[in-house]
């Protein structure tokens, strides 16, 4: 049991932030204070709750480009309409439905039409992006009532935010459903083998659909988180998000190429995505390198965890080589 935990991919991505939180320590000390370290784990909440929602689609073997622009659409939304004076769960509903709207329109797109993953976000990602721009008419959504911003400053005893520790139960919630119950480990056995779980009866196009529609609306709870803690809305609000949260991904040991992985590695790759621009200020290098080391970091590990796939089947393929070879000699002999 603790081998397997050792070699787990959470925990390579757990080990990855100590050893970068300690480096840094030993770079600046000031780095490694609690207050620091709170902040953050707490300034990563709206990373985790999106990274959530894609490793659902990234595990079926899918991706989805659309969700920075999802969480710019839905953060404009509500906070549009609490500017306006509306009731905030109306608000925050109008939000949540237009992110689920989104997915299941990607979902559709993917299993239906059949249009490859990659291509149906990516035109998704344009055409909310333009919506934006035509909700808010190019103007930037402030004036936001100050108890709904008020919100994300909650602490409990003054650790994590109220905002972080809901999201540290929703990725429980969202990890005991995929590993304890039968419909939730479609997921992960449609990305490890889509013509395998069809024969089995597990409904594949089903199971790809949910998770785009998962997706788009764990990325709305993110838009509203994002709303409450930013103040404010820009029209490119959600901009690049979406490499974010696939690097969180793939830091966090999620494959690609689906069927590996878990939502709490998502959550500790949420964790480093978001340290980098502290990280880069206490070792005395400009923020604005942030975009370059996700594009580093991103690279690397794919390419990584293709070379240990590819070695891993070989070696798989020079096991049966020899069994078959040693029960040959035995025959013959």
């Amino acid at each position: 049991m603790l081998k397997k935990l050792l070699h787990s991919r959470e925990t390579t991505a757990i080990g990855f932030i100590l050893l970068m939180f300690l480096g840094v320590g030993a770079i600046n000390p000031a780095f490694l204070t609690a207050d620091n370290i709170w902040l953050c784990l707490n300034s990563s909440v709206v990373y985790t709750v999106a990274a959530v929602g894609i490793a659902l689609v990234i595990m079926t073997g899918e991706i989805d480009v659309s969700v920075g622009a999802t969480l710019g659409m839905t953060a404009a939304m509500c906070g549009t309409m609490i500017r306006d004076g509306e009731p905030w769960a109306w608000a925050i509903g109008a939000a949540m439905a237009a992110g689920l709207l989104i997915g299941m329109i990607n979902g559709f797109g993917v299993t239906v039409l059949r249009i490859p993953s990659i291509i149906m976000t990516l035109g998704m990602n344009g055409i909310v992006r333009g919506l934006i721009y035509v909700y808010t008419d190019g103007r930037w959504v402030e004036n936001i009532s100050f108890d709904f911003k008020i919100l994300a400053q909650g602490r409990l005893w003054g650790a994590f935010t109220y905002f972080y520790l809901g999201a540290l139960a929703l990725i429980a919630a969202v990890h005991l459903l995929l590993t304890k119950t039968r419909k939730g480990r479609y997921l992960g056995a449609v990305g490890d083998n889509a013509g395998g779980a069809m024969l089995l009866g597990i409904p594949v196009n089903g199971a790809k659909w949910v998770s785009f529609a998962l997706c788009g609306l764990l990325t709305a709870v993110g838009g509203v988180l994002y709303v409450s803690r930013v103040g404010f809305v820009t029209p490119i609000a959600g901009s690049g998000y979406e490499m974010k949260v696939i690097a969180a991904c793939v830091l966090g040991g999620i494959s690609l190429t689906g069927g590996v992985g878990s939502v709490i590695g998502a959550a500790v790759g949420a964790a480093i995505m978001a340290s980098i621009s502290r990280v880069l200020v206490f070792i005395g290098l400009s923020s604005t390198y942030d975009d370059t080391i996700t594009g580093i970091f991103l690279i690397v590990i794919v390419v990584s965890d293709a070379l240990i796939r590819r070695r891993a089947v070989e070696r798989a393929r020079r096991e049966r080589l020899t069994a078959k070879t040693q029960h040959a000699a035995e025959a013959k002999g």
